[in-house]
């Protein structure tokens, strides 16, 4: 089964870190592009960062660039999400997604598998 598997949520300070880790179990990262999203209590979800190693592209939405690092470690077949100073608008439930087209870009409906989030909380 083809299955995205996030972890590192948690509770931080404003201005304080966290690293989100995604796991690809049965599916390899050079076949897909990797995404991540969130979605806060009562907003759409929007689209944070995306990675393609095959392509070679990487991209941030405007709200976390600067503050978040995308990368991946092929040989743990994992993509991390380093998330530097936090702030209390970057709470929400934090998904990953696969997609098989390679296409690094933020919209969810390309995105053929989805891990069950992990929750992210900012505040103080």
């Amino acid at each position: 089964q083809l299955q995205p598997v996030e972890s590192g949520g948690g509770l931080v300070q404003p201005g304080g870190s966290l690293r989100l880790s995604c796991a690809a179990s049965g599916f390899t990262l050079d076949d897909y592009a990797i995404g991540w999203f969130r979605q806060a209590p009562g907003k759409e979800r929007e689209g944070v960062s995306c990675i393609s190693t095959s392509v070679g592209n990487i991209y941030y939405a405007d709200s976390v660039k600067g503050r978040f690092t995308i990368s991946t470690d092929t040989a743990k077949n994992t993509v991390y999400l380093q998330m530097n100073s936090l702030k209390p608008e970057d709470t929400g439930v934090y998904y990953c997604a696969g997609s098989g087209s390679r296409l690094c870009v933020l919209y969810g409906a390309i995105y053929d598998y989805w891990g069950q989030g992990t929750q992210v909380t900012v505040s103080s």
